[in-house]
């Protein structure tokens, strides 16, 4: 008896859709309540991710406390969620 294994051609890995975000914006949440917005440069197997053009969102006792970046290398082992292509409001 022979099995067949039928696999969706549109599914992706989830680095293939980090790799398809290369060159575009990404919207990053981190472990310690930071919120980062950066363009992809790059990454590697552990989610390291270089960015550039970046804004950093804080929320401390004092209210939200945004600080710009030229280019960082984020750890991937701090990052809880990816959104593709996301903004941050601007309240």
């Amino acid at each position: 008896m022979s099995t067949t294994t039928v696999t969706n051609p549109s599914a992706l890995l989830p680095l293939e859709l980090i790799d398809k975000c290369i060159g575009s914006r990404i919207h990053i949440i981190m472990k310690n309540d930071k919120e980062i917005v950066g363009t992809l440069l790059g990454f590697d197997d552990f989610v390291n991710m270089v960015l550039e053009d970046v804004i950093e969102y804080e929320s401390t006792p004092e209210g939200r406390r945004v600080t710009k970046l030229d280019q960082i290398l984020l750890n991937g082992n701090n990052i809880t969620m990816m959104v593709p292509g996301g903004e941050m409001p601007d309240n």
